[in-house]
């Protein structure tokens, strides 16, 4: 299953995480699944153009469209802010986590620079207000930058990952229909990081991508740091490879760090 086998940096051994109550952590399971379509629940993505020049920056212009056709102008604050946009190309490389800003008329715009050819995916994920709920949704669109496209194989699973002279290591195996603990801790020079700081809102973000057909999984940890580790609540949508991406917050600057796991 190549993820199978856990690795710590020197100096640190295995520790036991017990299941524990997984409702606190707000996240969902296999249902939460999205990003597949460009319409869900009555709302639809309508972005002005899909075609970009590779290394050029454009803006990204889009709206949401409502049940009734017309913009939709009202969105909840989610992780401090009302939009948040992901884009990553299809080979799942080049991945970017975005913050577009909304115009009167509902229109959401954002530069954006694609550096190479091929086909991206770009996910609005948002909440809606409606009926006395709140709806949270994620709707995707593919963006095309003509060139000779040529894929990047998708490295190998492991349970490290380097992000900008940090190391991040996650513990954890992800399930299908269990919701199971995924912990990441930061290095810096094989010594854990003290010094995590809150990244809208909490200690780290993970977005789950699909190998095949890029279905999309945002997961937020729980409030608090595990022995110093940032925790997910995840259950796996399907068999399948994912890609993770796991941002965090230290020294005033996001880091990345991406994990290919398989899911058997």
């Amino acid at each position: 299953t190549g993820a199978a086998n856990h690795t710590h940096p020197p100096g640190t051994a295995p520790h036991d995480h017990s299941a524990g109550a997984a409702a606190r952590s707000g996240t969902g399971g296999a249902a939460a699944i999205g990003g597949l379509s460009l319409s869900a629940e009555g709302y639809t993505l309508a972005p002005v153009s899909t075609t970009w020049t590779a290394g050029q920056s454009q803006a990204l212009r889009y709206r949401i469209l409502g049940p009734d056709n017309q913009p939709v102008t009202s969105f909840a604050v989610v992780h401090e802010r009302p939009m948040h946009l992901v884009v990553v190309r299809r080979d799942l490389s080049g991945y970017r986590h975005l913050h577009p800003v909304m115009a009167a008329d509902g229109t959401w715009t954002v530069p954006l620079r694609l550096p190479a050819p091929g086909v991206w995916r770009a996910y609005a994920d948002f909440a809606v207000a409606a009926d006395g709920r709140r709806s949270a949704m994620t709707l995707g669109t593919d963006l095309v930058v003509a060139g000779d496209y040529r894929p990047r194989p998708l490295p190998a699973p492991a349970r490290e990952a380097g992000a900008d002279g940090l190391t991040v290591a996650y513990e954890g195996t992800p399930q299908i229909g269990a919701t199971q603990p995924l912990l990441f801790r930061v290095y810096r020079g094989g010594s854990p990081v003290p010094d995590l700081q809150p990244y809208l809102g909490a200690y780290g973000h993970l977005v789950a991508l699909r190998d095949g057909d890029l279905g999309y999984l945002h997961v937020h940890p729980e409030p608090q740091l595990a022995g110093g580790a940032v925790k997910f609540w995840l259950a796996a949508p399907g068999p399948g490879r994912y890609r993770l991406f796991f941002d965090v917050q230290v020294g005033g600057a996001v880091h990345t760090a991406e994990f290919t796991v398989s899911v058997p």
